[in-house]
């Protein structure tokens, strides 16, 4: 049994021996910065630490569409009337005459405005830009 603890412990000393040789060969790496240490790739995200200079930066949002409806009005109607609706059929519609039109972003109220004719076009000029405590009130209509 002392023969296998024997060459046990050579082949021990023989790996040893190999190993430290080869660390003794091989240039130390340099310590890598202290963000290398970190293995997250992502910084983590806190409201406090947006650039300033993206603060204020819209510009990657300016070329996104979004639908713009001007409306001029509502009404319920009861499908039997809706049925019986044919071409030159009126329909009242909740509003008066020389209201505001409505101006919806993306079905969301955001401003009032007047209807206009430009080179025999229709448009809307904008009066008036609503408040998010009356966009909300309008919601609630």
């Amino acid at each position: 049994m002392s023969e296998e603890t024997t060459q046990d412990d050579s082949a021990m000393d023989d790996w040893g021996a190999a190993m430290a040789e080869q660390a003794a060969s091989e240039p130390t790496p340099e310590k890598p910065p202290a963000a290398a240490e970190n293995p997250s790739i992502f910084k983590e995200f806190s409201g406090s630490s947006v650039p300033a200079d993206t603060h204020n930066d819209i510009d990657f949002i300016l070329d996104i569409p979004v639908q713009l409806t001007v409306e001029l009005g509502r009404t319920k109607i009861a499908i039997k009337n809706l049925l019986q609706l044919a071409q030159g059929s009126v329909v009242e519609l909740a509003g008066m005459a020389g209201e505001p039109m409505d101006i919806l972003i993306n079905g969301f109220l955001i401003a009032q405005g007047e209807v206009v004719v430009v080179n025999d076009k229709f448009g809307i000029r904008v009066t008036d830009i609503i408040s998010p405590a009356e966009r909300i009130r309008k919601l609630n209509k």
